[in-house]
């Protein structure tokens, strides 16, 4: 596999998925004073859904998407920060409207918790719009959708 290259995760990869995934969020634990909940995802069980797809050698990013009837949720994205400002994070982006297309979707939506801001900079760069803030359960959530072309 290429470094650009992103593929859907198999089983073998279930423990570099937690690893990147945990290495990303942890520094929000104490920011938001719960666990993000992509930290508690069931990562076995969203790979063997077909759900996550990964980059680098090892591991260095991933999403998680999950098709809805009318959009694809992108559940959670992350970067190992070992591999931050090195352009990981905008081809997941992109792989996730290519992806969405390819299933014949016209929307991309995630959320993010209020006290991530550095991502309330970064998705409207790459077309986001916020819909709404929510609170989720513990979770103080700002909602986004992109439409594609």
């Amino acid at each position: 596999m290429t470094e650009d290259e992103i593929r859907p995760a198999a089983e073998a990869d279930v423990p570099a998925v937690k690893a990147v995934t945990d290495a990303a969020y942890h520094l929000y634990v104490e920011r938001i004073g719960v666990v993000p909940a992509p930290m508690e995802a069931d990562h076995a069980a969203d790979v063997a859904e077909g759900k996550v797809f990964v980059t680098g050698d090892p591991v260095n990013g991933l999403v998680v998407v999950e098709p809805r009837p009318d959009h694809l949720l992108l559940d959670s994205i992350a970067v190992h920060p070992d591999a931050h400002g090195r352009g990981v994070g905008r081809r997941l982006l992109h792989f996730v409207d290519a992806h969405a297309r390819a299933l014949g979707l016209r929307e991309v939506r995630l959320y993010t918790n209020a006290m991530m801001w550095e991502n309330q900079k970064i998705y409207p760069k790459y077309g986001y719009e916020v819909v709404e803030r929510r609170v989720d359960g513990p979770y103080d959530r700002i909602h986004y959708r992109k439409p594609l072309d």
